[in-house]
């Protein structure tokens, strides 16, 4: 086993018990975890919002890429469900309180640079981007992650620290 492979196994507590469903305050909206029964909102969502997208998150992680089909963004989420489950990394999709509309996600990873303890990144479709929503998760997700999440360093990337500047970290390993 590599030290990478054991890092992601030891990130959380044992007995963490992940948030099934997190309502934002506003009482409109709510983070849950992603599914690859998702596909069909998540989809529109992520190619919808994808130029934007690829500026924040292209460099780092090659996503979303200009050609990503349905059927690879199911594949994304199905790999997201597994991820979750076995507690390696999180990915929750932001709903309208009906659950009819994906509005964005958060992501929280392990981390692949040194000095935090978690790396957690967020986004809203382009429509709502700069606008109240966007506003509230800005304000939501480092409170939830404080109140909720085990962490002593979390590192908001793109956030407190820009991707450039994350990128120059020294790896963890």
């Amino acid at each position: 086993m590599t030290s990478a492979s054991l890092w992601i196994m030891t990130w959380l507590p044992a007995d963490f018990e992940h948030p099934v469903r997190v309502p934002l305050a506003d009482g409109q909206h709510f983070l849950r975890p992603i599914r690859g029964a998702d596909t069909e909102l998540d989809y529109p969502a992520v190619m919808g919002s994808r130029e934007r997208l690829w500026t924040i998150y292209g460099e780092s992680w090659g996503w979303p890429p200009a050609t990503m089909t349905y059927e690879q963004d199911l594949e994304d989420l199905l790999r997201h469900e597994a991820e979750i489950a076995a507690h390696q990394s999180f990915n929750y999709a932001l709903f309208d309180e009906a659950g009819t509309a994906l509005l964005g996600c958060v992501y929280i990873d392990p981390p692949e640079k040194a000095g935090a303890d978690a790396e957690i990144s967020w986004w809203v479709v382009d429509d709502h981007l700069g606008g109240s929503l966007e506003q509230a998760l800005d304000a939501f997700v480092p409170r939830w992650i404080a109140a909720v999440w085990p962490f002593r360093q979390p590192r908001y990337v793109g956030r407190d620290l820009s991707w450039s500047d994350w990128r120059a970290l020294p790896d963890l390993v």
